[in-house]
């Protein structure tokens, strides 16, 4: 990154660091049985919603305190919270306070995006402005590079766990949300050693330390350039209005007391900022800012999840083809120890049987009968026992119990147990529905594609911001999105869906930068942070939505996600047109 006079940071790579660790975060998830697979498809939806429900209330808050104690100071804050809540949420054993984890996380990893948008813009100059914040949007890319490349090579990888007993178990996806806490813990590190925003600091009154960062990037430009006898001067310095200070109260006076009147005036001095992005001066480019950025988040979050689920549909239909059938078989005096995989036993008979020490995948038992049977170590993933009779069999250190945990309670279905017995069950969240390793690597593999696929348009939309501008970029990209999503009714197998994930990412990404670097430039630097967070909550919530929606009708229809997606971004990119150009304006 190319360092320019009197406005762009020192310690260039130090920004990358951060903008990289940060964004990697914005960047993260048959017709038998029905009933439990829908359950099953609402937990993970609610896993991933419950993370956008927490980054929709972060943006809105860390958004808002950025403005009033400052871009560097509370972006370590949000990240930490990041940090902590992520690791912890590792090693949970229990559903809800996973989800508990996963929320909290997401609080903190919604500070994240308006802040540090809000934060690099302020050291930019002006005419490379809108390309230099390209670029940083190219690290969200390379953030879901990461997430999808460690979920890639990690998750598939059933056999790296290990267990404390039966009650604490530690299986491959833990370390891989582990293992995304790193980036959290760097940009922590790096942004240990950056300065404030000096427009912070000019906004607040601090003159004195706002001068002393602005001779600091002045120095080192000059010193890049060849010119380090250059002296930095200000001649005149804008005095703005303050917001109050803080209350404080004498020293006579309880700390609880001090706390409870200092966070009550911060939060009346942050919503009062907060009602000021609806005043009558900046009111009419709220509303369309909040229409353009709740559309593209709408049909972008609906499409890109609901693209993943139809391959994953797809690939089930395929699966489901090659199931093996098997009716009224008797089976006496039989250890099974390997893995059984893909098949229907209807009507069979097992008596003496061992099952020890194997994996069961998509298997289903239906009107069976286990007589003095014994099953151990047993894991399986979309496996079922319907209307099963087993008679005194022994069950132990298996996930199969009737009273088992949340994900696997309808293991056995309408199933009587005569002088049977369960020992030492499986406890802790296991992963319920892999039923082939080779659909997993696929599904991750097509997660990392359709990422890199957004590579050559950030690189386009990175060298043609500052010159065809914000508005054309935003509608153009906005527009071709729209007619892309029309050839999704063509995508009747996996390949053509994994291609049109591609171009749809491949395009709108273009769309999303340019409403980025459109965002920043509309609001004062008083309000920037707040009204940044605040139209990146209405995002979340509008992800959420989409998400849902869309993801309703996978394996129904395409037509309602595509029209809906459609007509979503047909309206983003006619409201953008209406929202004033902001190419070669000074920073408010």
């Amino acid at each position: 990154m190319s360092i320019r006079q009197g406005s762009q940071a020192s310690n260039g790579c130090v920004y990358e660091c951060v903008c990289v660790c940060v964004c990697v975060w914005e960047h993260h998830v048959s017709e038998s049985y029905r009933d439990r697979q829908r359950e099953a498809g609402l937990d993970k939806r609610l896993g991933c919603l419950i993370v956008y429900l927490g980054m929709m209330v972060g943006a809105f808050v860390w958004g808002g305190l950025a403005d009033r104690i400052g871009r560097r100071q509370t972006l370590l804050i949000s990240l930490s919270i990041n940090s902590v809540f992520a690791f912890f949420s590792s090693f949970m054993q229990g559903y809800v306070s996973f989800l508990f984890c996963r929320l909290a996380s997401g609080v903190g990893i919604g500070g994240s995006i308006p802040i540090v948008f809000s934060y690099y813009s302020e050291f930019l100059a002006q005419e490379k402005r809108g390309e230099h914040l390209s670029w940083l949007c190219m690290f969200w890319m390379i953030g879901g590079i990461y997430a999808s490349a460690m979920a890639w090579a990690i998750i598939p990888h059933y056999g790296w766990s290990f267990q404390m007993g039966s009650a604490y178990q530690f299986h491959s996806w833990r370390v891989f949300v582990l293992v995304c806490a790193f980036p959290a813990v760097a940009a922590i590190s790096a942004l240990t050693i950056m300065p404030e925003s000096p427009r912070f600091y000019l906004e607040n009154g601090k003159h004195d330390e706002a001068w002393m960062i602005l001779k600091q990037v002045h120095d080192t430009n000059m010193k890049a350039k060849g010119y380090p006898e250059r002296v930095f001067s200000v001649t005149t310095i804008k005095t703005v209005k303050q917001m109050d200070d803080l209350v404080t109260l004498g020293d006579g006076a309880a700390w609880h007391q001090k706390w409870r009147i200092k966070l009550t005036s911060l939060f009346h001095q942050v919503w009062s900022n907060f009602l000021t992005v609806f005043s009558p001066e900046y009111r009419r480019t709220t509303y369309m800012m909040m229409a353009v950025w709740f559309s593209m988040s709408f049909s972008y979050y609906g499409l890109t999840v609901w693209f993943p689920d139809m391959i994953k549909y797809l690939q089930k239909q395929d699966y489901a083809s090659r199931t093996k059938f098997f009716a009224k078989e008797k089976i006496e005096h039989v250890t099974f120890n390997f893995t059984l995989e893909n098949q229907v036993h209807r009507q069979g008979e097992y008596f003496n049987d061992k099952f020890m020490n194997l994996k069961m995948r998509s298997m289903v038992f239906e009107d069976s009968l286990f007589e003095e049977c014994y099953f151990e170590d047993i894991t399986s993933s979309n496996t079922f026992f319907k209307n099963c009779t087993f008679i005194a069999t022994l069950f132990y250190n298996t996930e199969l119990s009737l009273f088992s945990n949340h994900l696997f309670k309808y293991r056995l279905v309408n199933s009587k147990l005569i002088n049977s017995t369960f020992l030492h069950n499986k406890e802790g969240c296991l992963l319920s529905d892999v039923s082939d390793e080779n659909n997993a690597y696929m599904v991750y593999f097509v997660s990392f594609l359709g990422t890199l696929a957004v590579l050559p348009g950030n690189i386009v939309s990175a060298l043609l911001m500052d010159k065809i501008g914000r508005l054309r970029m935003l509608a153009g990209s906005s527009v071709i999105s729209c007619i892309s999503c029309f050839f999704l009714s063509f995508g009747n197998s996996e390949s053509a869906m994994i291609a049109l994930l591609c171009l749809f990412g491949g395009i709108s990404i273009a769309s999303w930068n340019a409403l980025d670097v459109l965002t920043v430039e509309l609001y004062p630097s008083d309000k920037r942070c707040t009204a940044f967070g605040f139209l990146n909550a209405l995002c979340k919530l509008a992800a959420i939505l989409g998400i849902s929606i869309f993801t309703s009708f996978v394996g129904i229809t395409k037509a309602v996600p595509i029209i809906f997606a459609s007509g979503a971004l047909a309206a983003g990119s006619f409201l953008a047109l209406k929202l004033p150009e902001t190419r070669g304006q000074v920073l408010q």
